[in-house]
């Protein structure tokens, strides 16, 4: 049977305390026990059922967790403050002293700047490749290696990662396959092709309204249980948890989210065959053009599209500056980092999002200083947005 995520969502049925038709919301940091062993017995991790401290877990997480795996297709799921919580999180979880991680040279510039230049303190080091030739992940595999690590669409280059294929480098070397997931929810489904951990920043797309920060983690009810045990796993002691109001917030959110994604992605693939019908250099998934274009489509959901993520480039720093700042001016997005909003977000990742990223490996992967990233938003007459985005590019000389 065809893998179906918004249907996994829609099918699971909570109820609030009093009936409500939403949950309750487990407004406690801390929960009472009616005898000391059930205690003891939770603090093993042996009391189903039962919540010990909100650091740990909570009803309200717990039904986010749920319905996220389930939009995934993972046994069980953990959420966090952040994105970059989870990333971090699962990477300590995964890795010792002494051990390798492969990753995709284009990805967050936080998560980068995590692997780069924080994990060493750790002796982990990580070498960065293309992750769209497996040979070349293959060839940067050592015997110290634990984990393959990108993002399902590259943050900001749009590079698509072959998620059988790498689940299959991973199983043939005994690693663990560990896949982003922010810029493609819904229309990729990475668990399903063989990853063994899936990450969102739920902060972007799955929210959508840019009001919080918060991440997750989805996987198998093992490495979930290791991530939350209270003597050595990465998500309890790091202590990155997110509060019980915004994960109920978030799991309303979670509910349009597949409304949403038709929306962005309709919006994205009419402009980028606009501007690439116009001469301008633009890199979308659902463009023939793109390298990856087949690929995708082979992994696609395809009911949720190519996603709202697309980059143009202008050909300087300066000009899309100017490009960016004369559109904010005529309301047609904000100048903003962060994606997934309602309204379309753009910015120059070189010295934003990707800034942490030296110039030179900067170059090397192919980001230059004339790149926007456009977060495309929802907009009903997506027409009348493209012809006043073409006026600003006619008035500053970039058509």
């Amino acid at each position: 049977m065809k893998f179906k995520p918004a249907n996994n969502i829609q099918d699971l049925q909570y109820f609030g305390e009093f009936g409500g038709v939403n949950p309750s919301i487990s407004d406690s940091s801390t929960y009472t026990f009616l005898s000391a062993k059930t205690m003891f017995d939770t603090f093993e991790g042996n009391a189903e059922g039962c919540y010990l401290y909100s650091r740990h877990s909570s009803p309200s997480n717990l039904y986010l967790g749920e319905a996220l795996a389930a939009m995934e297709g993972t046994e069980t799921a953990n959420v966090s403050a952040s994105g970059m919580g989870a990333i971090t999180s699962v990477l300590m979880q995964l890795c010792s002293s002494g051990d390798h991680i492969v990753s995709s040279r284009t990805i967050y510039g936080g998560t980068y700047a995590f692997l780069k230049n924080f994990l060493p303190r750790f002796q982990i080091e990580t070498s960065f490749v293309d992750i769209t030739k497996l040979d070349t992940v293959e060839a940067a595999i050592t015997k110290n290696t634990k984990v393959l690590y990108c993002e399902s669409v590259s943050n900001p280059l749009l590079e698509v990662a072959d998620i059988k294929g790498l689940a299959a480098l991973a199983k043939k070397h005994h690693l663990k396959l560990v896949v982003d997931n922010t810029f493609s929810p819904l229309s990729i489904s990475p668990a399903i092709l063989g990853a063994d951990v899936v990450i969102h920043s739920l902060t972007k797309f799955i929210n959508g309204s840019s009001d919080t920060v918060g991440g997750v983690v989805c996987g198998t009810q093992e490495f979930i249980n290791d991530l939350r045990n209270v003597n050595n796993g990465a998500s309890m002691l790091l202590g990155s948890t997110m509060d019980s109001l915004r994960a109920a917030s978030i799991l309303k959110n979670l509910r349009t989210l597949h409304i949403r994604m038709q929306q962005h992605s309709k919006n994205g693939l009419f402009l980028a065959q606009k501007f690439e019908a116009d001469g301008l250099k633009t890199v979308y998934p659902g463009l023939k053009s793109h390298p990856s274009h087949e690929l995708f489509k082979s992994m696609m959901n395809s009911q949720y599209g190519f996603g709202g993520m697309l980059t143009i480039d202008v050909g300087t720093l300066e000009k899309a500056n100017e490009l960016m700042e004369l559109m904010q001016n005529r309301n047609l997005g904000y100048l903003a980092v962060s994606l997934g909003f309602y309204k379309t977000l753009f910015s120059a990742p070189g010295t934003s999002t990707s800034s942490e990223i030296p110039e030179d490996e900067q170059k090397a992967m192919g980001l230059s200083d004339g790149l926007i990233r456009f977060s495309i938003g929802l907009d009903d007459d997506i027409e009348r947005t493209y012809q006043m985005m073409y006026d600003c590019m006619k008035k500053l000389g970039i058509l």
